[in-house]
């Protein structure tokens, strides 16, 4: 086997043109490719070494022709139900870990030797959603992979099923690769499933392909499938197209297709539905709390503070708070929804939901001479607030109901964060 050997620099590299169109793909710079538990199973259960190794070789083949190849992989915890003796995917959480811990090895194994075969180097890259959004671990997420790119290696993503709770996981990989494109400024997302596009329908039932996504107008008559036919994963179709609106609506673009696909689609050729980018690349710490961030608990606001904090961009002080539901602590994320219930903003609590009831509808200088000095914060600082929907006279647009988890409407990417309507969060 050939030792990859490129020399790592760490000259900055020079600022890309945005893509296009899918047919930019083929000379893309740097591509995040996410490949999905279904693609990489045999009917059987178990890893399938036929469609791991095929993945690899056209991967290892556009990494040789220059592209930077960061792959998101799903398939741990599918990897490791036969060796624990489980016919299928757990339901219970230290199970699933149990089978994430013994499978991830075994995967990152199977991958090193089908990149091998190419000369190319792979590494091993697990994370959770802390390591995305404190801002020292971003940092060091971030030059970690740069460096791991600068060498020419091919890191291989997954979340850490292994420590990661119900409560601080991404749901799913769909969603990580959109992180993980932003967290490394990727030219394109390419999701792969065991489907080949996106339909108007069920494909069996005489479905049109849709070639390509411009907004979510595009979506709205489009019933969209779950978990592919494997039945090993945690996505489906739905969040799939909810990745790639992420990933579009901030800047970068997508394609969700098919693993038989690959090639074609890094070549650019006309395979799967293409999202077209747009709007202003944003931080990922701002796309975790729109998007993925599980909301604890729900603020509810008077139609001034609605105006505030939506309209005019402003911190949202206890002053506005009329009612407060769901237990949760300083720091978790909160949904902020307007009298109607509609869910206008997430937002990141400096408080608890125990100490909040004291505070409403009163002003930070009331609460400070009565309660101390302490509780001059505002609930929620304008740096940690992301706004989901404007708040004008005569009703607001419909997003996900009061309390609901981020992405849990019907239709992927309703609750999309406009690029034009968004505070800029730091890292």
């Amino acid at each position: 086997m050939t030792e990859h050997t490129a020399t790592p620099t760490s000259v900055p590299a020079p600022k890309r043109a945005a893509l296009r169109s899918r047919s930019g793909l083929a000379r893309a710079q740097r591509i995040v490719v996410k490949v999905g538990s279904s693609s990489l199973t045999t009917v059987a259960g178990g890893i399938s070494d036929e469609a791991l190794t095929a993945l690899a070789d056209v991967l290892a083949a556009r990494r040789a022709a220059g592209t930077e190849i960061i792959l998101v992989s799903s398939g741990a915890i599918s990897a490791g139900l036969a060796p624990l003796g489980l016919a299928k995917r757990p339901a219970q959480l230290s199970s699933q870990q149990a089978a994430a811990s013994v499978g991830q090895g075994l995967l990152m194994a199977r991958y090193t030797e089908a990149f091998g075969r190419h000369g190319v180097t792979v590494s091993q890259v697990l994370l959770t959603v802390e390591d995305l959004m404190r801002r020292t671990t971003h940092a060091n997420a971030n030059r970690a992979m740069e460096r791991l790119l600068n060498f020419g290696v091919v890191p291989i993503v997954n979340e850490n099923d292994t420590i990661a709770s119900h409560e601080i996981r991404f749901g799913d990989n769909d969603r990580l690769a959109a992180l993980v494109a932003h967290l490394v400024k990727a030219d394109a997302l390419i999701l792969l499933s065991d489907v080949d596009a996106l339909y108007d329908g069920p494909p069996s039932e005489g479905a049109v392909r849709i070639p390509q996504v411009t907004g979510m107008a595009d979506l709205e008559d489009v019933r969209i499938g779950k978990v592919g036919k494997a039945g090993v994963g945690t996505g489906g179709m739905a969040t799939k197209v909810e990745a790639a609106t992420i990933s579009a609506q901030s800047g970068i673009p997508a394609l969700v297709t098919s693993t038989a696909n690959a090639a074609a689609a890094l070549a650019g050729e006309d395979v799967g539905t293409w999202f077209v980018g747009r709007g202003r690349r944003q931080p990922v710490r701002l796309l975790w709390l729109a998007h993925v961030a599980r909301i604890q608990g729900t603020l509810v606001v008077d139609d001034g503070a609605a105006k505030a904090v939506a309209d005019r961009r402003r911190s949202l002080l206890a002053a506005g708070i009329t009612s407060v539901t769901g237990h949760f602590e300083p720091g978790d994320p909160v949904a902020i929804a307007d009298p109607a219930g509609n869910v206008i903003a997430h937002g990141l609590t400096n408080y608890a939901s125990d100490e909040l009831p004291q505070m409403l509808g009163r002003s930070t200088r009331e609460l400070s001479k009565d309660l101390g000095r302490s509780f001059e914060r505002s609930v929620v600082h304008v740096n940690d607030l992301v706004i989901l929907h404007d708040h004008k006279s005569g009703g607001v647009s419909s997003g996900p109901q009061a309390g609901a988890p981020s992405g849990a409407s019907a239709v992927p990417g309703s609750a999309v964060a406009s690029p034009d309507s968004v505070n800029t969060l730091g890292g």
